[in-house]
Order: structure tokens, then sequence, then C-alpha cells
């Protein structure tokens, strides 16, 4: 029998789902403001370039943290919320695997 999740409960969901996004708005902001902290520098110490060097520049930075973050929160929800102690995993362990032999329980 497969255990169930706690985020399967719609409270629980809900409250974890609130929880990620609050931390996707504050990593927003974050990123907004070292784009803009970039393109100042660089505008800074090199003049006007090309645009298509600061559009590169800040879409590489937006895409890098936002991907990230937004990996690294849903690792975070999985973890926070005990859905990963709800994985059954009947796997062999990596010694039973080397050695060949089953480990009897």
């Amino acid at each position: 029998m497969v255990k169930k999740s706690p985020l399967d409960d719609p409270e629980n969901a809900a409250y974890a789902w609130a929880r990620y996004r609050q931390i996707m708005r504050l990593l927003l902001s974050v990123t907004v403001a070292v784009v803009l902290l970039a393109l100042g520098l660089l505008y800074a110490f090199n003049g006007a370039i090309s645009v298509h060097f600061y559009i590169a520049v800040a879409l590489g930075i937006s895409f890098t943290m936002l991907l990230g973050g937004g990996l690294m929160g849903l690792v975070f929800l999985s973890s926070g919320t005990g859905h990963d102690e709800s994985v059954d995993n009947q796997l062999p362990s990596r010694d039973e695997l080397w050695s060949g032999k089953k480990d009897e329980d």
C-alpha cells in the first residue's frame, strides 16, 4: 500500500504552495535588484555598449536566478511538507547491489 503524501491534504497543500509563492516573490524582487545593479555596474565601467549586450546580461541573470531558485524552492517544498518521507523506495541498497546478495529482513 502506498503511503499518502502530506500534500494530498488540501490544507497542507495550500499552505505549502502559498509559502512557495512567497519564496518566489522574494526571489523575483532580489533578481530585479541584482539585474539592475549588474546593468548599472556594466554601464558605469564600460559606458554605452550595444543594447543587445545589456539585454543578454539581463536575461541571462534573470533566467539563471529564477530557474535555480524555483527548483530549489520545489526541493524545500517537498522536504518541508514531509512529501519526501512518503515515497516508498523498493530498490535494493547500494551495498546489496555491489555485493550481489540481498539482505534478509
